[in-house]
């Protein structure tokens, strides 16, 4: 097999791309857990399983994760729908913030 052949298993990744497509995934997976851990914060919350102190740390905490995740998406020129991978028939991955 000559070294432009490449077996069709293999990825082409675009050298060119590949960096922000890889910075995508993560930043997605991140976002994922983000909305996951809020979304149990809040569930805490409302079963009245936290403390004032501890609603008023998750809450500074969970504020500054999603700032945190802005900067990110603007320094690598990302918008957050660029961060909703779509799955086909399943929908997207992110629910959307309609």
């Amino acid at each position: 097999m000559s070294q432009t052949e490449r077996p069709a298993w293999r990825v082409a990744a675009d050298p060119d791309t590949v960096e922000r497509d890889l910075t995508r995934l993560v930043l997605t997976l991140v976002e994922l857990v983000r909305q996951l851990v809020e979304r149990q914060s809040v569930r805490r919350m409302e079963q009245g399983d936290l403390t004032d102190e501890q609603i008023e740390a998750l809450g500074v905490a969970l504020m500054r994760l999603e700032e945190g995740m802005d900067d990110l998406c603007d320094h690598f020129g990302l918008r957050p729908q660029d961060l909703n991978l779509d799955l086909g028939p399943l929908g997207t991955l992110l629910p959307s913030n309609d």
